[in-house]
């Protein structure tokens, strides 16, 4: 996966825990794509301590999902829902029994509703 979107996405699940002057520089350079010094311009520091403020909070972010491994997890169970949707679709298309049927729909809808 691309550097960029695994920080945005890291950091849709572990910004909060960074501090907060890092978690605007991370949002501001990766989700509003402003550059090193547009981000400097706005909270009063050089273009370096934003660059250096930015790669302590990548750190960060890659240190928190070794430990807690939060979006690993959000990933296996998407897959797994994914997989439960197909299977049931699988069993409506191909069962000739309507309680069959009728359990696959609910089983589907239910998994659709969870990846929600």
């Amino acid at each position: 996966m691309e550097k960029n979107i695994e920080v945005s996405l890291l950091f849709d699940f572990y910004g909060e825990l960074l501090k907060p002057s890092g978690r605007q520089a991370i949002n501001l350079y990766y989700n509003e794509d402003l550059s090193l010094s547009e981000i400097a311009d706005q909270q009063g520091i050089t273009r370096q301590g934003v660059r250096d403020s930015i790669k302590r909070c990548e750190q960060q972010l890659f240190e928190f999902e070794k430990k807690l491994g939060l979006y690993k997890r959000f990933c296996e169970l998407e897959q797994g829902l994914e997989d439960i949707s197909r299977t049931a679709q699988k069993i409506f298309d191909e069962s000739q029994d309507t309680s069959a049927k009728a359990l696959a729909v609910c089983i589907k809808k239910t998994a659709d509703t969870l990846k929600e």
